[in-house]
């Protein structure tokens, strides 16, 4: 019984997609932040002249105004170009980042929509537990993470950056626009470390946020027998099953139907697939039947396959009715059935004379 307990069986389909419904699924803010930098680093790369141009244009305005007098008007004419140039290029860069964070995070689930989260509960507000999440060993591993990517991270930066600045003293020398390409320069070198490492630690919290949430959501069997149970009694479900048993069943009455030896018909509102098979049975059997379109499919498929479909509206609305899909015929039917029968078998035999 001990061992039942115990939670070592994977989640269920089920189990999973209720956790999906309270909005339970495994994020990594590591792989939203990462596509979004990654979108940033591309938007960047694609419409550098762009950019280029606009704060070129910026600082020659700048200078110019800076040789006349300053004037309130010059100044509201700077502080207005600067302020549409930034949020010009702000604006560029924060539309596709925000799209690029959200689709970095619906990747790695799917869309969902649930008010769950924003719920009021209670147990959220109990100090207790508060604390033991604040000095949980998951909170001590996620700090050492974060601790170890930031100086990680600082550390690639600060280098990168102290080795571009032993080139300033001859950078400063160059045409404004070789300064700017210089720095663009710098600035790629510097995003797309920035991107590696990302990438790096990116892949490792994807892998370890998926097996947390996998196995905080692992199930004791006897969880799973409950869980069982409950699902038998959902008269969805047992709708569901009945779906899937009528499919399986018409497809198996479909493949029968070539092995009939006749199609007694309504001619067509019913189809009757009729098989006598002298070894084996000792009546004839029903192994297909339908109405409407199932009863216009079963005679395509007897046409296809060269079977004989008899027109006899009586008799196949009886069969119909009286008789289930493989069950032999009853004995009211013999006589009608035996006379259909020897009238195919003698129609079928001058056909082969032929």
């Amino acid at each position: 019984m001990a061992d039942d307990q115990e939670k070592t069986e994977d989640a269920t389909p089920k189990k999973l997609e209720d956790a999906r419904k309270d909005g339970n699924v495994p994020k990594s803010q590591d792989v939203s932040g990462l596509s979004a930098l990654f979108v940033a680093s591309l938007t960047l790369l694609v419409l550098y002249s762009l950019f280029r141009e606009e704060f070129y244009k910026l600082f020659i305005d700048s200078l110019t105004i800076s040789h006349e007098e300053l004037t309130r008007q010059n100044i509201l004419y700077i502080a207005f170009l600067s302020f549409k140039t930034f949020i010009f290029t702000a604006l560029i860069f924060a539309i596709p980042v925000a799209i690029a964070g959200v689709l970095g995070t619906v990747a790695q689930f799917g869309f969902i929509f649930t008010t769950k989260p924003l719920e009021p509960n209670l147990s959220k507000l109990d100090p207790i537990k508060g604390l033991g999440n604040l000095i949980s060993l998951r909170k001590f591993i996620e700090s050492i993470k974060i601790s170890l990517k930031s100086f990680v991270t600082i550390g690639m930066g600060f280098w990168l950056f102290w080795e571009f600045i032993q080139e300033l003293p001859t950078v400063i020398m160059f045409p404004l626009v070789q300064q700017i390409d210089w720095l663009f320069e710098k600035s790629l070198i510097i995003i797309f470390s920035m991107l590696l490492i990302t990438a790096f630690f990116a892949i490792i919290d994807l892998f370890v946020v998926r097996k947390e949430y996998f196995d905080k959501l692992k199930m004791s069997k006897q969880e799973i027998k409950d869980e069982y149970k409950n699902m038998e009694g959902d008269p969805l479900i047992k709708q569901k099953i009945r779906q899937i048993q009528m499919q399986m069943s018409r497809k198996r009455m479909i493949s029968e139907i070539p092995t009939a030896d006749v199609i007694v018909t309504n001619p067509t509102h019913y189809s009757v697939a009729l098989r006598y098979d002298k070894e084996k049975d000792h009546v004839p059997r029903v192994i297909a039947k339908g109405v409407d379109h199932m009863a216009f499919q079963i005679r395509k498929i007897a046409a296809d396959h060269k079977i004989r479909i008899i027109e006899n509206p009586p008799l196949a609305r009886s069969l119909y009715k009286a008789v289930d899909i493989d069950q032999f015929i009853p004995d009211e039917f013999f006589q009608a059935v035996a006379e259909l029968l020897a009238y195919v078998y003698k129609l079928d035999n001058k056909k082969s004379k032929k």
